[in-house]
This record gives C-alpha cells, structure tokens and sequence, in this order.
C-alpha cells in the first residue's frame, strides 16, 4: 500500500473517532438532562405528598 493510501486511510480513521465522541458527548448531555427533568418531577411529587398527604394515598376499585 502507498504512503497516500495509508494517510488517507488514518486520516478517516480519525475522524470517525472525533465524530463518535461527538456523538457520545451530546448522548450524555441529553441523558444528563433528562435525569435533572426526572430529579425535578420527583421532589415535585414528594412536594405534593407533604402538602396533600391523603391525595393519592387511598382509591375505591369496584368490580
């Protein structure tokens, strides 16, 4: 293989790499902020409880 073929070839392998952790780094972002979005739903459902501590807490079924 040529020396040209060989730079070609690592320079592709190099920016495959650089993209993937592009990637991976925006995943994590997203995840990270979706689990403070989930961290916020529940303190503001363990809010609700101590506020409300009978709403939720009992329900009728009938069959």
């Amino acid at each position: 293989m040529d020396i040209a073929g060989v730079s070609m070839s690592l320079a592709q392998a190099d920016l495959t790499s650089k993209v993937g952790t592009a990637v991976l780094s925006k995943t994590m972002d997203t995840n990270e902020a979706l689990g403070a979005g989930m961290v916020r739903m529940i303190d503001a459902a363990a809010m609700e409880v101590s506020v409300n501590p009978a709403v939720g807490s009992n329900f009728d079924v009938r069959v």
